[in-house]
């Protein structure tokens, strides 16, 4: 028979503090009964000699110290099942899209067993989200952690979604899924994007997690947690290829912020807490391919970055625990760009263990050079014709400024329903590049501009 005790002492934003009263664990579900005959969750989160904290998920509204406690003994667990795919849930897996409960198949831990390095298998199987930028020069590889870098205002959320709906690995009829999650998001956007899954048909092969800014933070702490469980799941029990997209990082570390507030946690840079860096490692580490297993869990996690600062320290220290990154500009979107991907400070540590023949095309590698040292040159130019003007650049460097336009306008510009395979970015990608002249494109080998240059083509 479970126990109930009435022993709260103290009651401080979102935590309870109790007198103790029996060994409890660290992270162990607790069920508080209020005195209107309600119940509500909540979660050891520190246990001493004589005190237990409790975060409580549903906000300590209404309770008092006649609430009563009862610890469960078990972990936060997420009931998983294969008839999750198609559904939109809460920031703690309940239902949100008016369908019954989940009938679990197995109850699964949210905390997730950590992976053994030695079992973990490099990435190197192409994913195609149908978006130049990503494909053509920051390759995305299946079982890879690389997130977006963007900011407040921009377009983020959208290049999510259609990535979410385009996503898929070419020439393989291996089940493919997507396990959304999004924290802190306003009632709109939370409307948009089930809209969005529902018009699309996307939400067929999809699970969704809404948290939104009006729940508890606490809540935003678990959300990504489930997320990650639902794609190991489907993963690793019914062999799919999954891609986790995250939305967004930064409002999980503003609530990390507000509950190591509230525990009066000593605070690192800017008031994070001091084990930031751990916490965001437990939840891109749960990416990667594992020996023997089919399935892979592939990470899209969005951070909009403070005052577009990528040395804030939560860019910072993701930028160390993941694979690259993504940055969305604010220059290319003033523009009407989209999407406003900037690949110049854009990286994937991962792509060319993911292209090359038989996965991309033999010059994929030699084309993504190419493509990055015109347009780089390009914007230095732009920077100099500010200064001296046009008419005094060489004959060469107006084609190289001319370029950077053309990389802009017709490689990442592109439309918000336009899926271009890998074949459609190489062309569009040698098409901008028979605008130089043959002998300026030194990164690439002769063998390839003779069999893909257009001026070539049919001879």
């Amino acid at each position: 028979m479970t126990k109930e005790y009435k022993t709260i002492v103290e009651i401080s934003g979102p935590l309870i503090f109790l007198e103790k009263t029996e060994p409890v664990g660290y992270g162990e579900l607790v069920h508080i009964n209020l005195p209107d005959g309600t119940t509500k969750r909540g979660q050891v989160l520190d246990t001493s000699a004589d005190i237990v904290v409790v975060q409580v998920f549903e906000g300590t509204g209404g309770l008092n110290d006649e609430s009563g406690v009862v610890f469960t003994g078990e972990t936060i667990k997420l009931s998983v099942s294969k008839d999750m795919l198609g559904r939109i849930l809460s920031g703690s897996g309940d239902p949100l899209d008016g369908g019954p409960r989940i009938v679990p198949e197995k109850m699964a831990d949210i905390i997730g067993a950590a992976m053994n390095p030695y079992s973990r298998m490099p990435p190197e199987d192409f994913i195609q989200t149908g978006i130049s930028t990503i494909d053509g020069t920051n390759t995305l590889v299946r079982g890879q952690k690389l997130p977006i870098f963007s900011g407040s205002g921009l377009p983020h959320n959208e290049i999510a979604l259609q990535i979410a709906r385009q996503a898929k690995v070419v020439g393989s009829e291996e089940e493919f899924a997507v396990v959304f999650a999004a924290m802190g998001i306003t009632n709109e956007e939370a409307q948009y994007f089930m809209e969005d899954f529902e018009k699309t048909g996307a939400l067929e092969r999809a699970v969704v997690f809404l948290n939104l800014a009006d729940d508890p933070a606490v809540e935003r702490i678990i959300t990504p947690r489930m997320a990650l469980t639902a794609a190991e799941y489907l993963a690793y029990e019914h062999d799919m290829h999954v891609l986790v997209i995250l939305t967004d990082i930064t409002n999980y570390c503003e609530a990390l912020r507000q509950m190591g507030a509230a525990r009066e946690e000593v605070p690192g840079r800017r008031g994070y807490p001091g084990y930031m860096y751990t916490d965001l490692a437990s939840l891109y580490e749960r990416a990667g391919v594992i020996k023997g297993n089919k399935g892979t869990v592939t990470q899209f996690s969005i951070l909009t970055m403070p005052g577009d600062d990528i040395t804030h320290p939560i860019p910072d220290l993701s930028g160390y625990i993941t694979e690259g990154q993504i940055v969305v500009s604010r220059e290319l979107h003033r523009k009407g760009i989209y999407p406003p991907i900037n690949v110049l400070p854009s990286l994937s540590r991962l792509m060319n263990s993911g292209i090359g023949e038989g996965k991309t095309r033999d010059d994929h590698k030699a084309v993504s050079d190419q493509l990055y040292a015109g347009y780089a040159e390009g914007l230095d130019l732009r920077g100099l014709v500010a200064i001296v003007g046009k008419e005094a650049l060489s004959e060469r460097d107006q084609k190289i400024l001319e370029f950077a336009d053309l990389f802009e306008d017709r490689f990442v510009r592109q439309g918000r329903d336009e899926d271009r395979s890998i074949e459609d970015t190489l062309k569009v990608a040698w098409d901008i590049l028979s605008e130089l002249p043959e002998a300026q494109l030194s990164r690439i080998d002769n063998k390839f501009i003779d069999k893909y240059h257009p001026a070539h083509q049919g001879k």
